[in-house]
């Protein structure tokens, strides 16, 4: 028997009618001739179900920790920290011809590329897929379960999947979390073929595709702090410090920010702006062990913070508000009416039908002919199609403005 048939032969075909009795069985990839065997199979399939698992809950610089891969003859679950390379993979994610199902793929598409240079065309997001059918939860364990009958284990979702080896539970609940997908995909798809929305979910998932990890760039910490806008100059340098000290600790521990030092103490740190040991322990949720390890680097950030001269203390930027005029407010308010009355119709979200920033280039472009709708920056062509006349029949009404 040949080596792909073997790896065939050590799964069993998996299909909307067995998925209640058939056992999770896979093959776990750990070397590269193995991962090519996989390729090999997994080149002649018209589509495969993908999901990964990082480690961003308990390292400094997260990673993917492990790929699952599902088709209809194969459920393989691969190793990258094993195996470092994984670009045997790499010709069938960019293969058009096969489609790849995944279920909320944002932040597995930028794992991907980040991590392995990875590209995924012919993207179809069950999740995505789900919310264009109107329905409200879209987690993976809800739609499996109502759909196809078969209740997830998830007990393993926040685990340190980085730890080799992995335990055999954890191996399960990493190929059951991506083995319903094809199935599932199935399903919904045709729903969406009957209500008539199969092309938007596909324009959709095929601008998903393109997402990207930003590459870092040299910035204050704070901008990317909740709340920090609401903070006076001083506890903006406060903060600023903090937050850099906490970083360097959690580079030095390979831990995750959070696990050095929780947002709600750092955010009162930064207002109370305490001098001493004993006006820490005043601080929410220091701990004592904190206040032990810390307690003299947090002193010292706040004081080089109340010694920075009035004109060098950071400034959070404002976006400049764009002052419009009488005729675009009537005009976002006669979108958001008749998106909400449309959305309410369709059983939809009324986000997905228009959302504020569509909205607001359509107040500014204010269409009256279909093709005046090229023009306007963010709008989907499912929009433009299903929606152009309707939404142009709105700005007819006040040509006089």
């Amino acid at each position: 028997m040949s080596d792909g048939k073997a790896l065939v032969e050590m799964t069993r075909r998996f299909s909307p009618d067995n998925v209640k009795k058939s056992p999770l069985s896979y093959v776990l990839v750990e070397g590269l001739r193995q991962l090519c065997q996989v390729a090999a199979e997994l080149e002649r399939e018209p589509a495969i179900a993908v999901d990964l698992e990082a480690d961003s809950m308990y390292h400094y610089r997260e990673k993917v920790c492990l790929l699952q891969i599902s088709s209809a003859s194969l459920n393989v679950l691969v190793d990258p920290l094993a195996l470092g390379d994984l670009s045997p993979l790499a010709p069938i994610f960019a293969n058009r011809r096969i489609r790849k199902v995944f279920h909320g793929a944002d932040y597995d598409i930028r794992s991907l590329h980040r991590d392995f240079g990875i590209e995924v065309h012919h993207l179809f997001d069950t999740q995505i897929a789900a919310r264009f059918l109107g329905v409200r939860e879209t987690g993976l364990a809800k739609l499996v379960e109502k759909r196809l009958g078969v209740t997830m284990e998830k007990k393993y979702q926040k685990r340190d999947w980085s730890e080799r080896p992995l335990p055999s539970g954890m191996l399960h609940y990493a190929i059951e979390d991506v083995c319903y997908l094809l199935p599932l995909a199935r399903m919904l798809e045709e729903d969406l073929k009957a209500g008539g929305r199969l092309s938007w979910v596909q324009e959709e998932s095929e601008l998903l595709s393109r997402v990207r990890v930003e590459e870092p760039r040299e910035s204050l910490f704070f901008l990317k702090f909740k709340g920090a806008g609401r903070l006076d100059e001083r506890s903006l340098a406060v903060l600023e410090e903090i937050l850099r000290f906490r970083d360097q600790l959690a580079m030095e521990r390979d831990l995750p920010p959070f696990k050095v030092l929780g947002n709600e103490s750092i955010r009162e740190i930064a207002v109370q702006k305490p001098l001493t040991i004993d006006d820490l322990k005043a601080i929410a949720n220091l701990t004592p062990k904190q206040i032990k390890t810390l307690g003299t680097g947090l002193l010292k950030c706040v004081k080089e913070a109340l010694s920075v001269p009035e004109q060098h203390l950071p400034a959070y930027p404002r976006k400049r508000t764009s002052h419009v005029g009488v005729p675009v407010k009537k005009a976002v308010k006669r979108l958001k009416d008749w998106r909400d009355k449309r959305a309410e119709e369709l059983g939809l979200d009324s986000a997905l039908l228009l959302n504020k920033t569509q909205i607001q280039s359509l107040a500014l472009a204010r269409p009256r002919e279909p093709k005046e709708l090229a023009g306007v920056q963010g709008l989907r062509d499912w929009q433009r199609q299903a929606f152009g006349l309707e939404i142009c029949a709105l700005f007819r009404l006040d040509k006089a403005d």
